[in-house]
Formats: structure tokens, sequence, C-alpha cells
């Protein structure tokens, strides 16, 4: 059945992806710890389906304080067509200058770091994103897909690619063409696997990070499922006080 292709297929990825990107995964938490040791921001951007994993990050129950996404509604699909739709978005990804104009709303500083996500890595968006974020001194940890990094040209007028500039590259270990299923009868294949992947990776920065973190002596304000046994109910208000807190601080 090709559901049990596409089970088999990811679980293979993640066997993959634990054995070849474990180190990456390290070394990009110690960045993501010392930002905020330094009471500063882990900012995350994706552009497309590669915002998911952002805001799958934070906010959400399971995370916390200091993780910042970068969520600009007209780089991420609300729609097929018309308004918020895929056409729109995927030519605005393309275009060089937006990203700028984004980062406007945004205080970064060199104490910062940013996660970005990219499957092909060559687009406008994230390619611009990670050179404005290294001209201010940040480290960029790059999410990417290698496999197409090695047979890919530049399209940016900078001739770099997000695999090109990141301080930390993880692969995100799917085939390049990110499909997974082969269905008789069918062009091309079927059911992504790099959404996964990515977010396997985004959970286990968190949970380095907040291990990181505790060790140095750091309390996170985690936000808590409601579902969670004696919890404070008041907690997550509490968090959210924090978050304002930094976020009107330092903005």
């Amino acid at each position: 059945m090709s559901c049990d292709v596409y089970l088999e297929k990811i679980q293979s990825l993640l066997k993959k992806l634990e054995k070849e990107q474990k180190e990456n995964i390290k070394e990009a938490a110690k960045i993501m710890a010392g930002s905020i040791y330094k009471e500063r921001f882990v900012f995350l951007f994706g552009s497309g389906h590669s915002i998911l994993p952002c805001m799958d990050i934070f906010p959400r129950y399971g995370a916390f304080v200091g993780l910042q996404p970068i969520t600009d509604s007209r780089l991420m699909w609300s729609s097929v067509v018309g308004p918020g739709g895929t056409r729109e978005l995927l030519w605005i990804e393309r275009q060089e200058g937006y990203v700028k104009e984004v980062l406007k709303s945004y205080d970064m500083i060199k104490d910062d770091s940013i996660i970005i996500f990219s499957h092909g890595g060559v687009n406008a968006a994230p390619v611009e994103m990670a050179l404005i974020c290294k001209s201010k001194g940040m480290k960029v940890i790059a999410i990417t897909n290698m496999e197409y990094f090695k047979v890919s040209k530049p399209v940016h007028s900078s001739c770099k690619r997000l695999g090109d500039i990141g301080d930390v590259v993880i692969d995100n270990c799917t085939p390049i063409e990110d499909s997974l299923v082969k269905i008789e009868g069918l062009d091309y294949k079927v059911a992504p696997g790099s959404t996964v992947t990515d977010i396997v990776i985004s959970m286990s920065l968190v949970s380095e990070t907040a291990k990181l973190l505790t060790e140095m002596g750091i309390k996170l304000d985690v936000f808590v499922s409601p579902t969670v046994k004696d919890a404070d109910p008041h907690h997550n208000e509490k968090v959210y006080e924090k978050y304002m807190e930094k976020v009107y601080k330092k903005w």
C-alpha cells in the first residue's frame, strides 16, 4: 500500500537524519543557546511551506520565550488563488528587495541568531534574509536540501545560495524532488517529506537548546499544555507577559 511506502521512506529519512546531521544540530543549538543566554532572540524564517516549521516552533506548547518567528503574511499562503494565493506568494518570494522591507519591523543585532528554512535554498527571500542577518553580525543556521545544493546554481544577484551563507548548515535529508511516493499511472511522485524532517530537526534544536540553557543556569519560560496534570492554570499567561516584556524591551 502507498501509505506503507511513505511511512517506510519517512522512517528511513529520519534514520539518515540522525546518522548524518546530529552533530550539526548540536552545533546549531549552541548558537541558539548563546543568543538566548544573552537575553536576545533566535529568529525563525521560511517562506511558502517552509514557514510551517517556524510556526510549529513558536508559539506552541513545549516551546519557550526567546524563539521568535518572522511570519510575513505575503510570504505564506492562506489560499490557492487570489489574495494569499500560491502564485502570488511564489512570485513575491523570488523578488529581490522585499525581505529588506520585512525586516524594518524587527530590531536585530549581532547577539541574535536566525534559523532559515528553505528546501531549494535559491529564492531571493531566504538568501536575502541570510545575507542581511550576516551583515548584522548574526549567526545563520540554514536548514536546506544539500542534495539539491550540490547541483543547483545561484539565481540571486549575490551569486549565493542559502547553503553558501549558513554558519551551520543542516541537510533536511530528503530527495531533490521532495515527494517520496511513486504511484503507478502518475507521472510525478506524491507526498513530500521535507516538512516532516524539518520539524524533526526543529524540535531536536528546541530540546537541545533547552538542555544547554538549563545547564547554563537559565530557567526558561516554557509554554505548557493545559492537559499537564497540576499545572498552574495561570502559567501560560505569565509566559505571555514575559514574552511581551522581552519583545517591547528589546524592540
